[in-house]
């Protein structure tokens, strides 16, 4: 009998892999579901975008291998970005990696850094990526808690009381996936502090900057953040282009070129067509962020008035693509609650559990949903 490899003992199918074909059963049984779970932005990309890979996909060589780090003119639209929006300059020969998606980049640097047996912060709640992927290259994850009375971010104290000696990444993410925490310049300058102090990469996962948040930041404007500190960014949320994987690490050029010796040996290249429509996105001006977050504010608004309706409480400050609700008082299951409403109402949430212990007493509205279903997700609480 053929036996898989000893690393799938140490993961479990995503979530979402899992509960979508729940969801899917439920579905072809002629269940009404509303799908509020996950963050796949329903609006399109801007017509410039479409436009731009409509031509590109007729012009010479498109169909042809491409270059491991992208285009140069790809490159250039990602470096000036960073220089746009988050005043951050970058190299774009040797600072800056076009990925297949940000979520490529997860694997990319725990295979470029991490050996197995050594140590990596992971914040608890957070992304469960982070922690599977250590696990599949052998690392050990070691969470740390953020709390809402720390506004979601790091316990220096606590961490300072850790044995760091093994520790070798720590992963952040601000704007903060799922709690929607905004994070901010000082918080980073004392993260960047830490790695410096404990030789610790730092490496601040950034999808959702653009995400009705005024105030994009990137942990690279700190004084000093390339010597210790890596960023992964995305053009899935922010120019509606999941589907497209499009994404990028940036940082100092040691960095960098470690994470393309991993690339370069799993993958032949990003579709030209699909970086000739990532270059026009890249060219959109601050008028885009301000007709999408237009969009979002408004069906925030609406998933706040559901929250209510279960009693949920929530953080009207909080930024990014989701609404962190917290269940009302006595219920002790986020997983017991969101599967009561997926079969009683046909609304499916996620449990805030799938995101670490954390998690749990917390449920996740995505905003990927149409005004229309979520007023009809509400009107199936006043009947």
């Amino acid at each position: 009998m053929i036996k898989t490899a000893k690393r799938l003992d140490t993961v479990e199918e995503y979530y979402f892999s899992t509960k979508l074909r729940e969801v899917r059963q439920l579905l072809s049984e002629g269940k009404p579901i509303i799908n509020m779970g996950i963050g796949s932005p329903d609006l399109e990309p801007d017509v410039s975008v479409i436009e731009a890979i409509q031509s590109a996909v007729a012009e010479e060589h498109a169909h042809q291998y491409q270059s491991y780090q992208g285009l140069p003119e790809l490159r250039s639209g990602m470096v000036d970005f960073y220089k746009k929006y988050y005043q951050v300059d970058l190299d774009l020969n040797t600072e800056v990696l076009p990925l297949m998606g940000s979520k490529e980049g997860i694997m990319h640097i725990a295979l470029a850094f991490l050996n197995e047996g050594d140590q990596l912060l992971i914040p608890n709640p957070g992304y469960p990526t982070y922690s599977s992927v250590a696990q599949l290259v052998g690392a050990e994850p070691v969470l740390y808690d953020l709390i809402a009375d720390n506004h979601w971010e790091p316990d220096f104290e606590a961490l300072e009381q850790l044995d760091l000696s093994r520790v070798k990444l720590m992963w952040v993410s601000y704007p903060h996936m799922p709690t929607g925490a905004a994070g901010s310049l000082n918080l980073f300058e004392r993260l960047v502090a830490f790695a410096r102090k404990h030789q610790i990469l730092l490496v601040n996962d950034n999808p959702y900057s653009f995400v009705l948040n005024d105030h994009p930041i990137s942990i690279l404007e700190v004084a000093g953040a390339k010597e210790v500190a890596l960023e992964l960014n995305s053009l899935s949320k922010t120019y509606n282009m999941a589907g497209w994987r499009v994404g990028m690490v940036c940082g100092n050029a040691t960095f960098i070129d470690a994470i393309l010796k991993v690339k370069s040996n799993m993958d032949s290249g990003m579709f030209y067509g699909i970086q000739k429509g990532a270059i026009a996105a890249l060219k959109l001006d601050v008028s885009w962020f301000e007709r999408l977050n237009n969009v979002y504010a408004k069906r925030r608004e609406l998933i706040f008035e559901l929250a209510e309706k279960l009693g949920c409480t929530f953080d009207i400050n909080a930024v990014g693509l989701f609404v962190w609700a917290k269940l009302p008082q006595g219920v002790v299951s986020s997983e017991q609650f969101i599967d009561e409403i997926l079969y009683n109402k046909h609304i499916f949430i996620t449990p805030g559990t799938i995101f670490g212990s954390q998690g749990e007493g917390y449920i996740r509205f995505s905003l990927c949903v149409k005004a229309t279903k979520i007023k009809e997700a509400i009107e199936r609480f006043e009947s």
